[in-house]
């Protein structure tokens, strides 16, 4: 290694330290001034695990997507989730391999016959010429979000019944999701909405997108009346993403759905979707302001 090697690796990790350090400072700083219905440490802690090189990318029918499905199911369990089936796991094909949506399930309080559906993916690239596409954003935060969910979910419980999907094989054409929807484990007209989170951790705008009200305006005053957390913008708009993640097999279905997600950053479906890439401070708000917006719809009926 040369001198001025050493120089610049030198130089690298005191910025990556200093940049990790201000972080901390900053979502410290936050977390004084806006109480969070969940641990934000712990939000970030999810994110960070299953975006690690470990779980190689979490493709569907890898090792890595099973390291995955098992921490998921861990934590769901750490947090009182019950499967929605006999076991948490949904299996299905995807071509010559099998996928595995994972499902839990908080039985509703005052309306246990009428389900809402929280979804995010788990799924991702994979490894491609060498290099681990991690997906930190696409969608290691949705699923943390779920886990912020569960949480919550702890201190107060719902009044409708909820279901908790994890989906597998997004990546692979929304696979786990039109799977779950057209082979409902409850009756299907129980399904009353999705909430999908997919994208959902940073923005250089502060901005979040909710998709749905474009096609179900019932949903739009629970849009508009929502209570966002922080500098978060929520935005309705993106008609265009109708068909984008996993609400799709919903919407198919003709089951109402409100999709959150960040408009494409430059490091969607790169191998520098990254943990470090994410905006911790705007993620924690956006988790928040998506309960915020559940809060307004679990006192409905659906």
């Amino acid at each position: 290694m040369t001198r001025s090697t050493i120089i610049l690796s030198i130089y690298l990790l005191l910025t990556l330290s200093c940049k990790s350090q201000n972080e901390s400072k900053e979502v410290s700083k936050v977390q004084t001034e806006i109480q969070y219905d969940f641990t934000t440490a712990t939000l970030l802690k999810h994110v960070k695990e299953l975006a690690d090189d470990r779980y190689e990318g979490r493709e569907t029918g890898t090792a890595g997507a099973k390291k995955a499905k098992n921490y998921i199911i861990t934590e769901f369990k750490k947090l009182g989730i019950k499967p929605l089936g006999k076991t948490f796991v949904q299996t299905f094909p995807v071509k010559e391999i099998q996928g595995e949506n994972i499902i839990g399930f908080v039985k509703g309080t005052s309306m246990p016959n009428e389900y809402i559906v929280l979804s995010a993916h788990y799924d991702h690239e994979g490894i491609k010429n060498g290099k681990i596409y991690n997906g930190a954003d696409d969608d290691a935060s949705g699923i943390s979000a779920l886990m912020a969910f569960a949480e919550y979910f702890q201190k107060y419980p719902p009044k409708h019944s909820v279901i908790l999907a994890a989906f597998d094989a997004e990546e692979k054409g929304l696979v786990g999701s039109f799977y779950f929807v057209e082979n409902s484990i409850v009756p299907k007209n129980q399904l009353k909405l999705n909430i999908n989170m997919d994208m959902i951790s940073r923005s250089d705008k502060k901005e979040v997108y909710a998709v749905g009200p474009q096609h179900y305006p019932q949903l739009k005053p629970l849009i508009d009346n929502t209570q966002t957390s922080g500098n978060v913008n929520l935005k309705i708009g993106h008609k265009e993403w109708t068909f984008a993640s996993d609400h799709a097999g919903f919407h198919k279905a003709k089951i109402p759905f409100i999709y959150f997600g960040v408009e494409d950053h430059k490091d969607y479906h790169k191998p520098t979707d990254d943990f470090e890439n994410i905006h911790p401070t705007f993620y924690i708000d956006v988790v928040q302001t998506i309960i915020n917006f559940f809060k307004q719809v679990d006192i409905q009926k659906l």
